[in-house]
């Protein structure tokens, strides 16, 4: 699968990136209209985070049916996060999650029967973020008992954002 981002820069509206002091959904000051990035090739002194990243979209081929993210409106992320949940049978417990980050301008872009459907093939729940705070928890209906879209606003204020070892401790049950 050989894509490109093209004029696609929605990564670098919607990511945060703390290591240039760039919070979710603001424009990177680095970023130039249909130019990219003006500092890509010293990202690993810039910004080692934009260097690491990468676009589902642009690698996975399981995302051959969406739209480019400028025009879905969304971006998913590579690295997956996790949520906790409360089981009345199995207790607390974390629970991997797609990551996508959706532009708030188009607040129901989540609901793209594409990614509906991509997001029931594999199987898990996504956190649809809008930024360090508001999100969406997703549960596809093969995860559910009714058969049916679990969809829940949520406020991630407690705990916005999670670093890698969180994550990959979480994940791996450590």
């Amino acid at each position: 699968m050989s894509r490109a981002c093209g004029d696609c820069q929605l990564c670098c509206k919607l990511m945060p990136v703390r290591s240039v002091g760039k919070g979710a959904h603001e424009r990177c000051k680095h970023q130039r209209h249909h130019k990219g990035c003006a500092v890509y090739a010293n990202l690993w002194r810039v910004s080692p985070e934009c260097k690491l990243w990468n676009c589902a979209w642009l690698g996975d081929e399981s995302t051959a049916a969406l739209s480019r993210p400028d025009r879905s409106h969304y971006v998913i992320d590579i690295m997956p996060d996790f949520i906790t949940v409360n089981d009345l049978v199995q207790g607390r417990q974390n629970v991997q999650v797609l990551q996508i980050w959706c532009d708030p301008d188009y607040p129901d872009a989540h609901r793209d029967p594409a990614l509906r459907a991509f997001i029931e093939r594999r199987g898990m729940a996504a956190l649809v973020r809008y930024d360090n705070e508001r999100a969406v928890v997703l549960m596809p209906p093969s995860m559910m008992s009714t058969g049916e879209w679990f969809e829940r606003s949520t406020d991630l204020t407690r705990n916005s954002t999670h670093t890698f070892t969180q994550i990959v401790e979480a994940l791996s049950g450590a």
